[in-house]
């Protein structure tokens, strides 16, 4: 069987899973239409100039994917701060590499 590794927040769940509790009928009910909710889309109109529709197209095809749920991914990391810019990593790589290992 091949082992999987957790990330820090999956083992944290793992290791306390004897320790939850499940919710009542009501209070399952109000999370599953707050995810189903936020699971909605709606459509919008965008303008965007060619230049920028089309590298997006050509992103979106090298990953195989289409452009529009490219457009979704990006302002979806953007909203939720899982988007960066190229210098804040590489300033944060950087820092790492110069700082002295803690033992």
């Amino acid at each position: 069987m091949k082992k999987i590794k957790l990330t820090k927040e999956e083992q944290l769940i793992e290791n306390s899973i004897d320790d939850l509790k499940p919710v009542g009928k009501k209070k399952a009910e109000r999370i599953n239409g707050i995810l189903s909710e936020a699971k909605k889309s709606h459509p919008i109109s965008l303008r965007l100039s060619n230049y920028d529709l089309e590298k997006l197209k050509e992103k979106a095809k090298k990953a195989g994917i289409p452009y529009q749920t490219l457009v979704n991914s990006v302002l979806h990391k953007y909203v939720t701060n899982q988007l960066f810019e190229e210098d804040e990593i590489i300033k944060f790589i950087s820092a790492k590499i110069d700082s002295p290992m803690k033992s």
